[in-house]
């Protein structure tokens, strides 16, 4: 082994919400553990598309708790606060979680730094080495060339998929057809009159947007605008630029979308400045780098997720996160924008620990948007605050499979519920024993 590799506990490939959520819980575990991380931020789309709520927090009102009420409640708690929980005005949306991107970044790396997790910035995982059912290593490179981690449980947050794919577990890109969501880019504009801006009270501001499609001044899929009041005074999240069609799997048709959606915020951006009142002083800011990939692989896990057991209402024995999101399905194909309620108000579902492992590689997990649901479960789980408690969920069930030493499918989930619960992941099915 040279230098520059290691033998680890665990390997968290991807450090967006989810990879996040893994690597602090198998940290807080006493692992070993090594965070592998594309980029130079945590976060993933909460960090690099900057204002993004964390939509889905709190199923029926109430917290899905664990690590991402920890982490807001952390933001709450400062001077002045960095986070609050405000009503998403989109329909069948519940509470959402604002918070000061940059600030909540910084707390993220401070919660993996106490954790003990090593990590290993603008670094990619290139491929596994597979030993009968188990993969030996895993190759990666950075700047400097490459290099290899040991370990003895893979938790694969990538949001692609790549090296569980890799490593031979069945997957499906998108619906039956192929569609994948739409990709999107996002910006803030600065310097807003929020009451004048927000004065008719339509959230989807239909009839600027109408006006703006008319003239060709606005592309047509911005026949909805989807514009939320940002978390400091005077900003407006703009999260309506989507572009269809592409393959987030594949790097030239990111890199080409983009560059479309930069075209297409520069030419909402000016629209809004001349068209719409509060906007008129105001200027454009914080651009995304890259656009947000919402949907590439679904891997096939032990159970997947269906839409039929979300409308059920289906509380799974090994169920690890409860949530009542809508089916936010965005712009598929030729496909509009839904945000359809998934199960009848004041109810949930929750999430099984068994559609974030695979059948045939005893030491991977999976967790985020790559786990195994069909295209109407997918868009109803795929919210931040649920990856998140999904990573929480394999961090925590790598403790329990290093402990027994068995494989990552014979993880005893009761015990692993229960730790959850203890953990402070709300509504689980321990928690009426524990009562």
């Amino acid at each position: 082994m040279s230098a520059r590799d290691e033998a680890v506990d665990v390997l968290v490939i991807g450090g967006g919400t989810a990879g996040f959520g893994a690597a602090v819980a198998a940290g807080r575990q006493g692992l070993r553990v090594t965070l592998v991380e594309a980029t130079s931020k945590v976060g993933g789309v909460m960090a690099f598309c900057p204002g993004m709520p964390w939509g889905g927090g709190y199923p029926v009102g109430r917290s899905i708790g664990g690590l991402i009420a920890e982490l807001t409640a952390r933001l709450a708690a400062m001077d002045p606060p960095a986070a609050e929980t405000r009503d998403c005005a989109l329909a069948n949306f519940g509470p959402e979680i604002l918070y000061d991107h940059d600030i909540a970044t910084l707390t993220m790396f401070e919660m993996l730094e106490e954790a003990g997790v090593r990590l290993r910035l603008n670094a990619m995982a290139l491929g596994p080495a597979m030993a009968g059912d188990r993969i030996a290593h895993v190759d990666c490179c950075d700047r400097n060339g490459a290099f290899r981690i040991t370990p003895r449980i893979v938790i694969d947050c990538s949001g692609d998929g790549d090296i569980s794919a890799k490593a031979g577990v069945p997957h499906v890109l998108g619906d039956a057809g192929g569609n994948m969501m739409a990709v999107t880019i996002s910006f803030h504009m600065i310097g807003v009159d929020l009451d004048a801006a927000f004065a008719e009270g339509d959230p989807y501001f239909t009839r600027f947007a109408a006006k703006g499609v008319a003239e060709g001044r606005l592309h047509p899929d911005l026949a909805r605008l989807y514009l939320m009041k940002g978390f400091h005074p005077g900003t407006v999240f703009c999260n309506s630029v989507h572009v269809r069609g592409v393959d987030g799997t594949d790097p030239v048709a990111v890199g080409q979308a983009t560059q479309e959606g930069r075209r297409r915020c520069h030419q909402l951006a000016r629209f809004l400045q001349s068209v719409v009142p509060g906007f008129a002083g105001a200027h454009m800011a914080m651009l995304s780098p890259t656009v947000g990939v919402r949907e590439t692989r679904k891997l096939q896990g032990v159970y997947r997720l269906t839409g039929a057991d979300l409308a059920r209402g289906t509380r799974f024995p090994d169920g690890i996160v409860a949530c009542d999101n809508p089916v936010d399905d965005v712009m598929r194909a030729d496909g509009d924008m839904t945000h359809d309620a998934a199960l009848p108000g004041g109810s949930y579902y929750t999430i099984p620990f068994r559609s974030l492992i695979p059948e045939g590689v005893a030491n991977l997990m999976f967790a985020g948007r790559i786990l195994s649901a069909d295209p109407v479960a997918f868009a109803s789980v795929r919210g931040m605050p649920q990856c998140m408690t999904m990573g929480q969920a394999t961090g925590t069930a790598a403790a329990l499979a290093l402990r027994d030493g068995v494989a990552v499918q014979d993880v005893p989930v009761a015990e692993l519920v229960s730790r959850l619960a203890a953990q402070g992941v709300n509504r689980l099915a321990c928690e009426a024993a524990a009562a």
